[in-house]
């Protein structure tokens, strides 16, 4: 891990507290591992949708709208109606068509370039947990959503341009928060898990630094004072109790 910590040190001084011990007490006990691969899961697909919603609203024009929507198809076939298996989805993560800007956008193409990369590799990482969860036969569960998404989509502003500014800053946090997690959780799993979980730190930690870049190139301000509100909100449902757990819950409560 001493390797990665070029890359953890902003992370860490991104984020507003480090998760919980508590957290990691729990995260780290095998009979958790089904939960939180299964939540891991469905985290990863929905980085993806986020970002393939972005682009479908603000960014791409209406045949690339349904080309990624295509795209998504298997993955949340298997994800929601339980069609389908590792075999399906093998060969599944491309577009069958470059995307296409919108013409009135002038942000499309940084968009589109960053969106759909980090689309590619979430979908990816969707395919490597499903792999993990056969090897270990255990069942894949569609795990209800945790508070922690919807704890910040609540404050999010509803004027454009700052609607997309506080999505794309919301987006860095979560982003932020899965590398240190993962990075948390890694020396405690087995060596398979750990391997996996160190190989996704490159990939979050741009993936963070993406989704700032490109909010700060969006808004006509600043964007400093959001990033630290949110960081703040962040940090809340981070630290405080919570009677769910989900690998992006809060300090677990004791049974």
């Amino acid at each position: 891990m001493n390797s990665y910590q070029s890359l953890l040190d902003p992370i860490h001084d991104f984020l507003h507290c480090e998760t919980p011990l508590a957290w990691i007490d729990k995260a780290k006990q095998p009979e958790n591992l089904p939960i939180i691969l299964n939540d891991h899961l469905l985290c990863e697909l929905k980085a993806g949708q986020s970002a393939m919603y972005l682009l479908r609203k603000y960014a791409v024009d209406k045949s690339s709208c349904n080309d990624l929507l295509s795209w998504f198809t298997p993955y949340e076939d298997f994800a929601y109606r339980y069609i389908g298996d590792l075999t399906t989805l093998k060969g599944k993560n491309a577009l069958s068509k470059n995307i296409v800007a919108k013409n009135n956008s002038p942000y499309s193409q940084d968009l589109i370039d960053k969106m759909v990369l980090l689309i590619k590799e979430e979908l990816h990482h969707f395919y490597q947990v499903l792999e993990i969860l056969e090897q270990r036969n255990i069942p894949y569960s569609n795990v209800p959503a945790s508070r922690y998404a919807k704890g910040m989509l609540s404050h999010v502003r509803t004027y454009e341009p700052q609607t997309l500014v506080d999505k794309l800053i919301i987006g860095a946090y979560i982003e932020a928060r899965s590398c240190e997690r993962f990075a948390a959780l890694a020396p405690h799993m087995d060596e398979d898990i750990k391997q996996f979980y160190v190989s996704l730190l490159r990939s979050e930690a741009r993936h963070y630094q993406d989704y700032l870049s490109l909010a700060q190139q969006i808004s006509p301000e600043d964007i400093t004072e959001r990033v630290v509100f949110f960081g703040k909100v962040e940090a809340e449902l981070i630290s405080t109790k919570d009677t769910d757990f989900k690998f992006h819950s809060g300090s677990p409560v004791s049974e």
